[in-house]
């Protein structure tokens, strides 16, 4: 499957319409970007299952902010619209298979109810 092109403007639209994204927070510029892009690119083809994405930080300047991107290429997964997984770094594709396997073997009910005990304590 080939990696889908985020935007301000599709952004919410592919996350929610997903149950699993795997987003990459790159540059054209980037040195690890470019070393980590064949290897996301052929997980993409091993994971047809996943949605696998990119964002320019470049062109989309207001989409890497409102995720605090500080570093690149940073890899984050979304599952069930709850970013599960954000490391900055390039990947070796090993550690990037372990990481999917990791995410897939999440019970997004628990991270859900995780995710609601944070909210009740900041309250």
């Amino acid at each position: 499957m080939s990696t889908v092109e985020l935007t301000k403007e599709n952004f919410d639209d592919v996350v929610t319409d997903n149950d699993f994204v795997l987003i990459d927070f790159w540059a054209s510029w980037c040195g690890p970007c470019r070393q980590f892009a064949p290897v996301y690119e052929g997980a993409s083809e091993r994971h047809n299952d996943l949605v696998f994405a990119k964002v320019d930080t470049e062109a989309q300047q207001e989409l890497a902010a409102a995720f605090e991107i500080r570093s690149i290429p940073t890899l984050m997964i979304v599952r069930d619209n709850v970013a599960v997984f954000s490391q900055p770094g390039a990947l070796p594709e090993a550690a990037l298979e372990d990481v999917i396997g990791q995410a897939r073997a999440l019970d997004m009910d628990e991270v859900r109810k995780s995710v609601e005990n944070a909210k009740e304590g900041e309250a």
